[in-house]
């Protein structure tokens, strides 16, 4: 398949890359063909322009300035985003890339009447999250209630790629874990890619 990796670290080095690739490694040894697109080293800027805001009601939108990334988006069969959770949501860039690049005319249609939107991205197959948290995993899933996985899940690809297999891997208190603990979850991440075809 042909699988998009989006990273959203601004640091080269941090356990977020690593994650990403060890995802890419997997999806390679599986016989995908693999696009990465690194959004901080690439200096996508995550805020809307003036005339992107202003299209996002006419047609077209303008795309041009994020078509790029609008072309890998609507070729992937496969999704994998790789990110730190901050505040308990996205980081800045990754918002930004959902604000500009899933947008009409890309992800999905607006109708007629404004009424529900219509999905664009029938391509996408399978999609993962891989991010990592600070906080245990008790405050996300019983306190917060898992807000980054409702909205990638129903507000995204439950809108503009419905027919997406979506699952999510959560690493917990990414700052004060052992090696073997990373490992073990790189191993989860393997895992999951074994029954993408």
């Amino acid at each position: 398949m042909k699988c998009l990796v989006v990273i959203a670290h601004p640091v080269a080095d941090s356990l977020c890359h690593s994650l990403a690739q060890s995802a890419i490694q997997a999806l390679r040894e599986s016989g995908h063909d693999v696009e990465v697109e690194d959004l901080c080293q690439a200096g996508f800027s995550p805020s809307l322009s003036v005339s992107e805001r202003r299209s996002y009601y006419l047609s077209p939108f303008d795309k041009s300035a994020v078509h790029p990334q609008a072309e890998r988006l609507l070729a992937a069969e496969a999704l994998v985003l790789v990110f730190p959770t901050w505040w308990f949501g996205f980081p800045a860039v990754l918002k930004g890339w959902f604000d500009r690049v899933w947008a009409p005319g890309i992800a999905y249609d607006h109708a007629s009447d404004l009424g529900p939107i219509k999905p664009r991205l029938h391509k996408l197959r399978y999609g993962l999250a891989i991010a990592s948290l600070g906080s245990p995993w008790w405050v996300d899933r019983l306190l917060m209630r898992q807000p980054v996985k409702r909205v990638l899940k129903t507000a995204l690809l439950g809108t503009c790629a419905p027919a997406c297999r979506f699952d999510m891997l959560s690493l917990y208190k990414a700052e004060r874990l052992s090696g073997e603990e990373v490992e073990a979850f790189r191993s989860r991440i393997r895992k999951r890619f074994a029954n993408w075809s």
